[in-house]
Formats: structure tokens, sequence, C-alpha cells
């Protein structure tokens, strides 16, 4: 839609061609026109540069192509860089079709031979060069918005195929890692039907134990599975009560040292900053430093020791887990918090892989962020940071 009012911008150092120009806008009928007349390509570049600062945004630039400062079709590319959305028309005494098409191949949207100009042929040309201008602004931002939106699809495909190529693996691990607890209750409940009669006591209760523990094994790897599968899917819920850190921190040490003593590991508890009690989820919590002590434990030399901290710090609570255990190689640590994923030297140590993608899910639901610093053969140390929420 052209305005009633045209702003011209006219680049063109004949005063006597300018003025016939303005004479012609002036017989207009159908638009009120408003020229500018400047003689050099560097002053229509500088009033361009600072026509939001002056007030004097243009509809349209006649452009000459013979000028002190600039020849031929080298005006064009300075002046649509500094102006992209307004039409340029140009201007010249040669008829030259070639010359034409060149211009409009580089963006000009008309070519005017001066000796051929009258009222009518300059209205039609600014008119036509608005017009078009408008359209193909129009359509650039059609492609643009299309542009966007198939990027955005492109990303939700790829997204889709990542989420059914994790869920595919993630049923096969899942379907492998309940396999091995399954065989063994299998084997020890055969055992016991078929040579019952022929076993000891003390025989009979060792696989009454196999037995208990591959179903407390299997049990506790389905309830993971179901955990991170309420995580991904936004059913995790949370529930904040009020509790006492250092209370929580102790129990969760006597319950770790019931699986370090096997190992003789030490877990040593210290508290640093001024202890408050804080609004958590207590459920979320148990997940997070639960597996992180389990896994500090697991991982740890015999006779060595692993380091708890709780440590209250201006409006965050910090919890450093450090171990002196077989450490994880550094290109294993971006994939850590990855389901079933498990760092290339753990060799035999038993585990599933879920533990620390459960501990990712647990903090991103508490609004908590962790992070790992570890050497192979040195050790780990894990350090989550959660808002320090008062009740």
């Amino acid at each position: 839609m052209i305005a009633s009012s045209i702003k011209i911008l006219l680049i063109e150092d004949n005063l006597a061609e300018a003025r016939l120009l303005q004479e012609f806008l002036k017989q207009a009928q159908s638009h009120e026109f408003t020229l500018l007349n400047v003689k050099r390509l560097g002053d229509a570049l500088s009033l361009l540069s600072n026509c939001n600062e002056i007030s004097c945004d243009f509809d349209v630039i006649l452009l000459d192509l013979t000028l002190p400062d600039s020849e031929g079709l080298t005006s064009l590319p300075p002046l649509m860089s500094q102006a992209p959305t307004v039409p340029i028309v140009v201007l010249t005494n040669t008829n030259d079709d070639e010359l034409a098409i060149a211009a409009v191949r580089q963006g000009a949207q008309d070519y005017l031979v001066k000796r051929q100009v009258n009222v009518e042929v300059l209205i039609r040309a600014l008119r036509y060069a608005i017009e078009r201008k408008h359209t193909l602004e129009s359509l650039r931002a059609v492609n643009h918005a299309l542009e966007i939106r198939v990027e955005e699809r492109t990303a939700e495909l790829v997204k889709a195929q990542e989420l059914n190529q994790f869920k595919s693996e993630f049923v096969s691990m899942l379907s492998h890692d309940i396999r091995s607890p399954l065989n063994t209750i299998l084997l020890a409940a055969s055992l016991l039907q078929n040579s019952g009669d022929k076993l000891s006591t003390e025989k009979k209760l060792n696989h009454y134990k196999l037995i208990c523990s591959a179903i407390k094994n299997m049990t506790q790897l389905l309830d993971e599975a179901s955990l991170l599968g309420k995580a991904d899917s936004g059913r995790l819920e949370r529930e904040f009560t009020l509790l006492n850190l250092q209370d929580f921190c102790h129990q969760l040490v006597e319950d770790a040292q019931l699986i370090a003593v096997d190992k003789r590991i030490t877990v040593v508890f210290t508290t640093t900053g001024q202890p408050t009690e804080i609004l958590s989820d207590e459920n979320l919590l148990r997940h997070i430093l639960g597996n992180l002590l389990s896994n500090a434990i697991k991982y740890s030399r015999p006779d060595s020791i692993v380091y708890f901290e709780l440590r209250f710090k201006n409006q965050t609570v910090i919890f450093n887990i450090k171990d002196e255990g077989i450490g994880i190689p550094l290109e294993d640590q971006k994939q850590l918090f990855q389901p079933f994923y498990r760092a290339n030297n753990v060799g035999s140590i038993p585990g599933t892989g879920l533990g620390l993608a459960i501990v990712k899910k647990c903090l991103e639901a508490h609004g908590g962020d962790i992070t790992v610093n570890s050497e192979v053969g040195v050790g780990t140390t894990f350090t989550v940071t959660l808002p320090l929420i008062k009740g």
C-alpha cells in the first residue's frame, strides 16, 4: 500500500535535471511528493545513516549513475547496504538494455532514460518501484518465517527420532539388566525344587538369599526406570517439607556405613556455615545424595575414606561428596548423566548406569545443579548445589 505522501531522495549533481524532475513531481495529481536532492553518493549515504536521528525516512531513491564520487552501478551496493528496504530507481543518459538488466539484477527496482522521462513515466516508475519493493520485502519476511518454521520442525523431527531411538535402547538395556536377576532366580528355584532334599540347610539358605537379592535388584531397577519415566513425562511430583539437613545427612551416613563396612571404608561427614532448616523434597534429596554416596563407596578402594560435606553459603546449600576411588576418564564425564551410561573403566563393578541419570532428573525437579571433578586413579568429587528455601 503506497502512502499518499511520498518522500524521495534524489542523488543527482546536475541542478537543471534535478529542477526538471521537481517540476514533474509538482504536476502529479495522485500523490504528494517531497524531494530532497544531494549531489554526491557520500552525502546520500551519510543522510541515510542518520535517517532515524533527523526523522527523514525515504520511500524511494532516484539515483543518477554519473556522480562526482561514483560512476555506474558501483553506487548500488553501498546504497542497498545502507538502506536495504528502500527501492532504488536508476537514472541515466544512456538507453542501454544491458545496463538496465544489470541494474535490476543488482537490486534496482527500475531504470529510466532521462530524455524519455515525463510526468506519467516518472510517477509510474516511482509507484511501481515502491509496490515491487514492498512485495519483495513481504516475500522475504514470509520466506524467513518459513525457514525458521522448517528449522524448528526439522529440530522437532530430529528430537523425536532421537527420543524413539533412546526408547528403543532403553527397553533393550532394561530387558538385558532384568534378565540377569531373573536367571539367578530361575536357577536357584530350580535347584531348590529338583535337589532340595539333597541340599544342606546352609546351602538352601544361600539359595534363598540369592533369590531375595535378585528380586531386590530387579525391584530397584524397575523403580529407577519408573522414576526416570515420570521425570521425562513431567510427572515427577515434588512435595516440599521443612527439613533439618544435618539430621537428614547423619541418617544417610548411617545407612551408607552399612554397605561401606564390607570394604572397610569410612564415611566422614562435616558441616560448615550456619545450619538452618530448609524447605526440601525429602524423597528427591534421598535419591540424589543416596545415589552419590552409594557410588562413592562402590568405586572406592578398600581402606579408603569417603568425605561428605554439607555447606550453607549465602542463599545456597552445597553438598560435596568426595572419594578416593578409581576416578572417571575425561571422555566419559560429559555423558555420565545419560541413562545406562557407565564409564569405560568400571570393569566388573556391578551397576545399571541409571543412578546418575536419576540424580540429574531429581536435581532438575528440585531446581538444583551438579558438577563433577575427577581424575583417574585419584578419585572423584561431586558437588550438588540447591537453592536455600527457608520455611
